[in-house]
């Protein structure tokens, strides 16, 4: 900083409190500072100083050393220890030249030292020397904490947009009607668990899944019902996934996909026909369907252990050929077919 700076952060009138037994020293002492345009307060022992440090907060203490019932060193040390007090500046004052006392002085947090007789041009160089450097301590101190609160803004700020995206990325990814995955979250995994099936060789099992007659069913019972029936089925779908890798989707219109990683066709069968006895306890009427008085579903069944010669979409389609199948055959079944059976 400047000298300009440096004045900028002095404050109109900063308070030095004199710790002086001498009567004479507090006299010359505070008429000097005084005509420098300090507040000085003055106290005749570290008895009285501690008092009025209970009240007054000055920006530097002048501090004898040699002082009855409580010399200057005991009273830095209380300070010192006084997290209100402790980033006040002190400047000892004694009449005792030794090298050892100085380190003393310094050692227990003095921030100066001046010998007696004292020169009053030298008291009052060292004296704004130590308030310049505190008076930059605050305004770095200040700074700094502008700074973390700028930060810790940016910070929750930043948290918020984080919060904000990822809440917008899982409402891309969802169905805006059952709340399950959507097709476009359908088409972004199931590239991702092919492409790890295939580096792990470990089976990946589709299910593809169909309301069977579901357009009479809108045409008997209206879209709301229609709506209310797709929901139900969704949240069988969304139970039936019950490991974090499995994942249940919404296909399009009436149809949907389960993709189950690290599943066998055996297992997906038993994931299938569990899926087919919830849909019969629901018991949702539909009178109007040919194949029962209640909502049944069409599902079929792919599995592969991927390699380097197969195509996802393959894999897919074959899933739907085998969907294709129990619906050519009936409906309200299972067809579980292998991959070689399509070649």
């Amino acid at each position: 900083m400047n000298s300009d700076s440096l004045t900028n952060l002095k404050t109109a009138k900063e308070t030095i409190l004199i710790v002086d037994d001498s009567p004479d020293n507090l006299r010359v002492l505070s008429l000097m500072l005084k005509s420098q345009g300090y507040d000085v307060k003055k106290a005749i022992s570290g008895r009285f100083a501690m008092q009025a440090l209970e009240v007054i907060h000055p920006d530097l203490i002048l501090l004898d050393i040699n002082m009855p019932e409580m010399n200057g060193y005991e009273i830095c040390q209380l300070l010192k220890e006084k997290p209100n007090v402790a980033d006040i500046p002190i400047i000892f004052i004694s009449a005792s030249h030794g090298v050892l006392d100085k380190v003393k002085a310094f050692r227990i947090g003095g921030g100066d030292y001046i010998t007696k007789p004292f020169h009053l041009e030298e008291v009052l160089i060292r004296v704004e020397n130590q308030l310049t450097q505190a008076r930059l301590y605050h305004a770095l101190q200040q700074q700094n904490d502008q700074l973390k609160t700028e930060i810790d803004r940016r910070c929750a700020v930043e948290m918020a947009l984080l919060e904000a995206n990822h809440q917008l990325s899982l409402l891309a990814s969802l169905d805006g009607l059952t709340g399950i995955a959507n097709r476009r979250r359908f088409d972004e995994y199931i590239i991702a668990e092919w492409q790890r099936a295939m580096r792990e060789q470990h089976p990946l099992s589709l299910i593809l899944i169909d309301v069977d007659y579901f357009k009479n069913y809108n045409d008997t019972y209206g879209h709301l019902l229609g709506d209310d029936c797709l929901k139900k089925i969704a949240e069988i779908l969304q139970r039936m996934s019950q490991r974090a890798t499995d994942l249940a989707a919404r296909y399009g219109g009436e149809e949907f996909v389960l993709i189950l990683p690290n599943t066998s066709q055996c297992g997906a069968q038993k994931v299938a026909q569990r899926i087919k006895e919830a849909i019969a306890d629901q018991t949702i009427p539909h009178k109007n369907s040919s194949v029962s008085e209640q909502v049944t579903l069409s599902m079929g069944i792919m599995t592969v252990i991927p390699n380097i010669m197969m195509e996802m979409a393959d894999f897919i389609s074959r899933a739907d050929q085998a969907l294709f199948k129990a619906k050519s055959e009936g409906r309200d079944r299972i067809v579980s077919m292998n991959y070689g059976e399509f070649m």
